[in-house]
């Protein structure tokens, strides 16, 4: 059974859902790719894992969390799902561009397929999309907004140079 979460975040409001205790998203409202038809979810109480989301996305804001201990479930394409995967690997606090996660997929020349994966990204924060740029270092694309992307990476002290 699907369950969901309007939750406050230090960032802006979202969405959470999760599915047979995996997290299956975390939306900005509004954002692009939002789930509209779960924006106004039954009343079903939300489950222990979107709590817990929550709780760590707390901490995150608070700079008291880097990584993210939740069980995931995004619903996705295989190569949907690698590029996400791959996001998992960025540290916090650093920045890579979508050519050298093309790469590290061992996909050199897929920049444009890593971009398009990496704006379906479902788990906003806890998949750290925001942690990619562009090739000269600039923000580019994010779902939830270039303002929240640069307040992520202000928050991880990870804004490049010339992202301003």
């Amino acid at each position: 059974m699907m369950t969901h979460l309007r939750y406050e975040s230090a960032f802006g409001p979202m969405l959470l859902a999760a599915e047979d205790g995996g997290m299956l998203g975390a939306w900005f409202t509004g954002q692009k790719h939002f789930p509209w038809k779960l924006a106004f979810p039954d009343a079903a109480p939300p489950d222990a894992v979107l709590a817990e989301a929550a709780r760590q996305l707390d901490a995150y804001a608070a700079g008291q969390r880097r990584t993210f201990a939740l069980p995931l479930a995004p619903r996705g394409t295989p190569w949907q799902r690698a590029v996400w995967q791959a996001l998992l690997a960025i540290p916090y606090g650093e920045t890579v561009s979508y050519g050298e996660l093309a790469a590290r997929l061992g996909r050199p020349g897929s920049a444009r397929a890593v971009g398009a994966a990496v704006g379906r990204n479902p788990l906003s924060i806890i998949v750290p999309c925001h942690r990619v740029v562009g090739a000269s270092g600039g923000l580019t694309g994010y779902a939830g907004g270039l303002d929240r992307k640069r307040a992520l990476l202000a928050l991880e002290k990870a804004l490049p140079p010339r992202a301003g």
